[in-house]
Formats: structure tokens, sequence, C-alpha cells
């Protein structure tokens, strides 16, 4: 328990899903100039350097960010999110900027929010809760719970200022987080019901009826809209460990699914990793106009 470091999966494509869909929400709260704020109940370390001994072990990005990077110009449907990385990896003299460094979700929300814009995070990890204080605390718009995350949304809601977004990105190493989000989606929503909430689940192989159940749980809750964006690399086979993830959006900003729909089918075709790949958008809930 607690054992989990996203660490060694930083910048898989999971990630890259999970990070240009966060950035799209953003990017849409920017558009109105009233402040808003941005919650994380599982924000890891808050950056991560891919040059580094748990990002080598596996080299998961190598298959994720790593296939966008030397092209990244050319996908403008995810600037957002891609604009970040370039930012934390400037050109250097002889070179257009190498891949060093990876935003978890908790730097790409400091990077994209505005002065007047707040960021909440929560992690639990002894660990990785010392990091995320290190790469966030001298940012005066954020500050930094050392709890679990379930909990402390709860408690931190209805938040100041009362726009914003929650992400919610559990590690799963209990098949109990499952149930955990449902529970928590719905003590939220009656403490916030304006707010956006964006929820990442893994697909497995031997776990997915996992997911497929939560899934399930959620369409019976009446949380209005609710869009689901779904990206695998390959299909399911008992060898694969997560073959895909998914991105659950409860009251999603105007024309996401569009922006969504716009990246996802060309980066399912860039990251696939094996036959059976394929991803797709689509309504679990949708409110009659």
């Amino acid at each position: 328990m607690l054992s989990y470091r996203h660490a060694f999966h930083a910048g898989n494509h999971a990630d890259v899903l999970k990070h240009a869909v966060q950035a799209l929400i953003i990017e849409s709260l920017k558009k109105k100039e009233k402040p808003f704020i941005v919650l994380d109940t599982h924000a890891g370390g808050g950056l991560y350097d891919l040059r580094g001994d748990w990002s080598q072990k596996k080299a998961e990005y190598a298959d994720g960010i790593g296939r966008l990077w030397d092209e990244r110009t050319q996908w403008a449907a995810m600037a957002p999110y891609l604009g970040v990385i370039e930012e934390m990896n400037p050109a250097q003299e002889g070179n257009s900027g190498e891949l060093h460094y990876y935003p978890g979700s908790p730097e790409l929300s400091r990077r994209l929010i505005r002065e007047q814009d707040k960021l909440a995070l929560m992690e639990l990890h002894n660990n990785e809760v010392e990091d995320l204080r290190a790469n966030m605390g001298y940012d005066p718009r954020v500050v930094v719970h050392h709890r679990d995350g379930f909990e402390g949304l709860v408690a931190l809601l209805p938040p100041t200022p009362r726009r914003g977004l929650v992400l919610i990105d559990p590690p799963y190493e209990l098949k109990e987080d499952y149930f955990a989000v449902v529970e928590t989606l719905k003590k939220a929503q009656k403490r916030w019901a304006t707010g956006i909430y964006a929820l990442w689940y893994p697909i497995l192989g031997q776990e997915a009826d996992k997911s497929r159940d939560m899934l399930r749980a959620i369409k019976r809750e009446n949380f209005g809209n609710v869009l689901v964006a779904e990206l695998e690399v390959a299909g399911q086979t008992a060898d694969w460990g997560m073959n895909g993830s998914g991105m659950l959006i409860v009251s999603p900003p105007w024309l996401l699914d569009e922006q969504i729909e716009a990246f996802l089918k060309p980066l399912c075709a860039k990251l696939a990793q094996g036959a059976g790949a394929q991803y797709r958008v689509e309504w679990l809930n949708k409110a009659e106009a």
C-alpha cells in the first residue's frame, strides 16, 4: 500500500491522454476573467526528470510523449499541453530542445493557471508529498495538503473561488479505489455541483471489468452531463499490464468532446503498440437540450 510512484510511468500513453484533456479544460476556464481553482486529489511529486533512474527503469515515456516530441508542432489540437512541455525543455544552442523534464498534473496546472487562480494539491505518500512541496511550495497560488485525496477533496468543498476543476487520479493499487471514486464523486457533487470533475482510470487486461463496473455505477448516478474518452494502445491480452486508460469528465466544458476527438484519432494511430489499438469519445450521460 502506498508503494506507487508515478515517476516510473511519467510521460507514458496514459499521461498523454490525461494531461492533454486536463490542459484543454483549464484553457476553457481561462476564457472568463473570473478566477478559478484546480483541486488535484492524488498529486504525486509534481514534475519528473525523464533522465532519472526511476523514469529510465521502464522508459515508458518513449512510447508516449517521446513519440510526439520531434513533431510537436504538428499537433495543434494538443497545443496547450505540448506548449508546457516545450517551456520546460527549451531549445539550446545546437538543438531544438531535448526531452528532459515532464510535468505531472500539478506542474501542468501551475504553468497554465493565471495570477488570480488557485491550485490545491493533495498527496498522502510521505516521500511524494515532500517532493511536491519542494517543487510547488514556492508559488503563492499553490497549497499542498498531506492527506488522503478522497477524504481531502470532500473536506475542501465548496472551494474559493467557486469556479474550477477537480482532477481525480488515484493509483488504483487497491480494488476499493474504483468504488471510492464513485462515492467521492457523489459526496463532492452534493457540496459543489457546479464544478468540473475529471477522473482518470486505467484499462487493464485482467482488471477491465473493474473499470467497466465503475463506469456503470457512475452512469446510474444523477451527475448530469458525463463524457468519456478512452485510448487503448493495444488489444487486451493476458500478458499486458495497462493497455489503455480513460478520462471521465462530469460537467465538461462546451465543445470538449469535439476538441478531444480532434486529437484522439491520430493519437491512437501514433501511440499504437500492437493490434487492437482503439479509442472512443462518447457521452456516458447527456442531459436533453
